[in-house]
């Protein structure tokens, strides 16, 4: 879709350059493609180059003889993937830790890159990096190729590195270019998470093969030759590797569901179970909303009117209707202008993700509830009391193309975008809503990568409620009850030496010592202090650890992909039993922050300043969103505090994904649920946790998003 707006800068897309000529999917068929031990799709242990479908994740477990690999696997681009893993081998120590041998932890992250749609004559290439950003337990680069004859049988071949390289290995064939290539460098194994660019493509080479033969849709044999001598593991003699070849088959008795099973180096049963996932689908279709109103066609004469009976029907009796049907689609209608030909409106959507749904909506009843004489309409959306923007559209254009094919898109191309209008002329309507709301729902914290105790997790109850002082000012706050944990007593960090105050590590004495307790108690205000610039203050208890004042600016005009904003913040540190008492450490943390909208739907985030110890520094963050809702990215910080002070992991990172609950339960909804995968929770690089912050409240009524949900406008 391509909305018109009334300004509008162009910019070369990131996204877009890094998918030019990668747009389409493999051209072969994908019957059999299936995922490796390490999570990835492959053979058994070896990879391929064949690529899932875009947007798909995969997340894998696989087990044998005390290893076990847990991996989740996204397909960023249509050739770029990423896997990010948590791996325990038991009685297992990392080189040159012989004799601390015991349960190891490991958790590596991958990217694969694939270069080409494989063709009738052409195999598809691909190159890939293992573990490229942990300690190197799993280290291996790969360069693979895969050609497919047919529709059943799958041959790959390729030339590896590190672990890939250490079974009948050769002279580095790169050599040739560089000395450098010759030998592979012994890893620093002390903190791990940093990329050591100095074992990339190093040292021994050798060659892998295998083949995959799908005699049915359900069912895929495989065998490999492996090129990985399981060096470490042999040594301390946790794995008999009697040959190099291994056979497996993997069975899929549902959509999304693999079973596999492997024999592996002669010794060794294997077994994995990949369950996969497509955002860009929805289980229930189009939904299961509820049909709207129909659109009510005016006839000829009618549309000509240049002027309505006001004695017959009064404006007030028209804001009150309109505000009582609105109300029945999930729309909070706040104001209205009236005059002959034009009709301007704001109203806070409560129920659709998509904002363009909503429009639709109003849109229709419009179209019912108004006189004839009126032929435009201006909507201005608005969350927590801010105007976003203002959409108008031609009381014409909705009646052409209601059932139009192709309608959809002929009206977002002949609607207007602009900032929101000034209050001037707007008659406030009494709310009809209740200003109060409040819930009870269970929770669950998980904490998982500490070696200590890697799966801890604490069960209860919490009561939110808010309280709408006005549109804009709002009280609200979290009451949690802690049911259950499994955690154990854990001590008082402090800092030693050089390390950063214990900013987030003293985390689990909030859950032990808060089982009962407010994790975040707050006032909000918004507003827009200029058009395009837009406010936020947040005091009181921002979150379980910190209370203070925050405050934010942020500049994003309606139809821009830019935003840039500010924030700076007042954080002390809150008493560990989660009551209203207050520590003695307190600090001064904020950012200036850059927020871009690239095409495709991925969105980018740059934020530089303080962070709560005290560090300076800079955090990267790359998400790609689905139209229904999904969201899946990543993020990186680094800070003046040294890898070494830092601690294991060396500097924060992680994963985050976002599930809209419209896609769970099918109805319409505007709620979602957040996680995030990262490394242990250390004190570099921690920012302030703050509800509501500006960017995520007000996009949803600028020009890509609306231009993104646009298809949902007759929904």
């Amino acid at each position: 879709m391509t909305i018109r707006a009334m300004r509008r800068g162009g910019a070369a897309s990131l996204a877009a350059l890094l998918a030019a000529g990668a747009v389409n999917a493999q051209t072969v068929s994908d019957r059999g493609l299936s995922y490796t031990l390490y999570g990835t799709p492959g053979l058994i242990e070896m990879p391929s180059a064949l690529s899932a479908k875009d947007g798909q994740i995969a997340a894998t477990i696989g087990n044998f003889d005390g290893q076990t690999r847990t991996t989740f696997t996204f397909q960023l681009l249509p050739r770029l993937s990423g896997s990010f893993r948590y791996s325990r081998i038991e009685d297992y120590s990392l080189p040159g830790q012989r004799g601390q041998e015991d349960t190891y932890f490991d958790r590596s992250f991958d990217l694969r890159y694939r270069f080409n749609d494989e063709t009738a004559v052409m195999p598809a290439f691909a190159i890939g990096l293992q573990d490229f950003l942990g300690t190197g337990a799993y280290g291996a680069e790969y360069l693979v190729a895969t050609k497919t004859f047919g529709d059943t049988l799958r041959v790959s071949a390729g030339l590896g590195w590190g672990r890939f390289g250490s079974h009948n290995g050769f002279d580095n064939p790169l050599g040739v270019l560089a000395s450098d290539f010759d030998e592979r460098p012994d890893l620093d194994f002390e903190e791990g998470g940093t990329l050591a660019f100095d074992q990339l493509f190093r040292g021994d080479a050798a060659l892998f093969a295998g083949l995959e033969y799908a005699p049915t849709e359900k069912l895929t044999l495989k065998a490999e030759y492996s090129s990985d001598a399981y060096e470490r593991e042999t040594e301390l003699g946790l794995i008999d590797r009697d040959s190099p070849l291994n056979f497996g088959a993997v069975y899929r008795p549902l959509p999304g569901v693999q079973l596999g099973a492997s024999w592996l180096y002669g010794s060794e049963l294997a077994l994995t179970g990949t369950f996969l996932i497509d955002p860009s689908e929805r289980p229930y279709g189009p939904g299961l909303d509820p049909a709207p109103a129909p659109v009510k066609i005016r006839q000829g004469d009618a549309r000509a009117a240049q002027s309505w009976n006001r004695a017959a029907l009064p404006e007030a009796t028209i804001g009150t209707a309109l505000q009582q049907a609105l109300a029945a689609e999930g729309v909070e209608l706040s104001s209205i202008q009236l005059s002959d030909r034009a009709v301007r409106l704001r109203y806070t959507n409560t129920r659709y993700r998509a904002e363009a749904q909503a429009m639709g909506r109003i849109a229709r009843m419009l179209s019912i509830g108004l006189p004839d004489s009126i032929e435009s309409f201006t909507l201005e959306p608005m969350q927590r009391g801010v105007p976003l923007s203002a959409v108008t559209l031609s009381r014409s254009d909705i009646e052409a193309f209601a059932d139009t094919a192709g309608g959809t898109e002929a009206l977002s191309r002949r609607l207007v975008l602009d900032d929101a209008g000034p209050s001037v002329g707007l008659k406030p309507l009494p709310r009809v809503d209740d200003r109060f709301s409040w819930g009870l729902a269970p929770y669950a914290r998980i904490t998982v990568f500490d070696g200590d105790a890697p799966f801890q997790v604490e069960l209860g109850a919490q009561v939110t409620a808010s309280y709408e002082i006005t549109d804009s000012l709002v009280a609200s706050g979290t009451l949690r009850q802690q049911l259950y944990t499994n955690r154990e007593d854990p001590e008082l960090i402090v800092a030693e030496g050089d390390e950063p105050y214990p900013v987030r590590r003293n985390a689990a004495l909030y859950a032990k010592e808060g089982t009962t307790g407010f994790r975040d108690l707050t006032l909000a205000q918004y507003g827009r202090l200029a058009p395009d610039v837009y406010a936020r203050t947040t005091l009181g208890y921002l979150e379980e650890m910190y209370g203070g004042v925050s405050t934010e600016v942020l500049w994003k005009p309606a139809d821009s992909r830019l935003g840039l904003g500010a924030e700076v913040n007042y954080a002390r540190q809150r008493d560990f039993d989660l009551g209203f008492g207050f520590q003695d450490y307190d600090v001064v943390t904020g950012h200036a922050s850059a927020y871009y909208d690239f095409d495709n739907r991925f969105y980018g985030q740059i934020d530089v300043g303080r962070y709560l110890a005290g560090d300076w520094g800079a955090t990267f963050t790359l998400d790609r969103e689905f139209e229904n809702g999904w969201s899946v990215g990543g993020y990186f910080t680094l800070t003046d505090v040294p890898f070494e002070d830092y601690g294991e992991g060396s500097f924060d990172k992680g994963i985050r994904v976002t599930i809209p609950l419209d896609y769970v339960v099918g109805q319409p909804t505007r709620r979602e649920a957040s996680s995030a995968l990262a490394s242990l929770q250390r004190d570099g690089g921690a920012k302030l946790r703050v509800d509501g912050r500006l960017y995520e409240v007000v996009r949803d009524g600028h020009l890509n998003d609306l231009d993104d949900g646009w298809g949902r406008f007759w929904k």
